[in-house]
């Protein structure tokens, strides 16, 4: 009996070292001086996720419905449930949705979010579930810089404080623009912001310039203007929409603005999730 206990003992101390090296090995190579940022496919919406070199972890709007979950559990170790920073770029359902369930089921540190208010079932559950988070909240507003390891996310857009505001009638307008900087490489970020406010962006000037750019509004037709594509001056556009969705996303005249400027395109609803890779000079897609 003695020494069945002590062999059992054996095993299992065995098996948790096993485990160990498992865990501290997949996180020695989940730092290896990249960023990698991925364009998850979750449909007509938006979602994406940030890692960067020190491992910080960055979710960029949620995506309809709860599939963002099921790629969160493909884009993170098994036993991690904490996410560094959420941040929702404006309040409509393909957006905003996925990060309800979110935060029900990761511990999130930090929220940056429009502040913008709406009346709908979805906007109702994100506050009251944010209430119950505890993570950090800031309303964005242009000038903010947050620092994530060697990595920073400059916030360009909205240009004034919206918080507590109505934005049910402009939704896509309170959007949140933030800039990605890693060492020579650059990702925008511009929610489904309109070609009105891209004007309005550039008219502040701030510095857009970015390799990478996350294509405004699933590339709808009401954004991603010629003149913005040329201050941006990316080499990679990203596309997020659904595969043969009925707001006949993209438009054709986004898809020659782009090809206009010589800019690679990738598309969600044909590749599946878009994975970036960065090491501080060189773009790896």
């Amino acid at each position: 009996m003695g020494d069945s206990i002590k062999a059992d003992i054996i095993f299992v101390s065995l098996f948790l070292l096993f485990l160990a090296n498992v865990f501290v090995w997949q996180f020695i190579f989940s730092l290896d001086g990249n960023l990698k940022v991925v364009f998850f496919d979750i449909g007509e919406g938006d979602s994406v996720f940030v890692e960067t070199p020190q491992g910080h972890q960055i979710l960029i709007d949620g995506g309809p419905g709860q599939r963002v979950l099921t790629k969160l559990g493909r884009a993170m170790p098994f036993w991690d449930k904490t996410i560094d920073l959420v941040i929702s770029t404006h309040p409509d359902y393909d957006h905003l949705s996925g990060l309800v369930s979110v935060l029900e089921r990761y511990q999130v540190k930090a929220v940056l979010w429009n502040g913008g208010l709406v009346n709908n079932t979805v906007f109702t559950n994100w506050q009251k579930d944010l209430a119950i988070e505890k993570a950090r909240v800031w309303t964005a507003q242009s000038g903010q810089v947050i620092k994530a390891g060697v990595a920073r996310f400059f916030v360009l857009y909205p240009l004034a404080d919206l918080a507590g505001q109505s934005v049910e009638k402009e939704s896509n307008s309170s959007s949140v623009v933030a800039r990605l900087s890693y060492g020579d490489s650059d990702f925008l970020f511009t929610g489904d912001l309109p070609s009105k406010n891209e004007a309005d962006l550039l008219d502040s000037n701030q510095n857009v310039a970015s390799e990478v750019l996350k294509v405004a509004h699933h590339g709808s037709k009401y954004s991603s203007s010629p003149e913005f594509l040329a201050m941006v001056g990316p080499q990679l556009a990203v596309i997020s929409c659904g595969a043969n969705n009925t707001y006949g996303h993209p438009n054709q005249e986004v898809l020659s603005n782009l090809q206009n400027f010589a800019i690679t395109v990738k598309r969600t609803d044909q590749l599946g999730d878009i994975k970036v890779v960065s090491d501080g000079k060189n773009l790896i897609y």
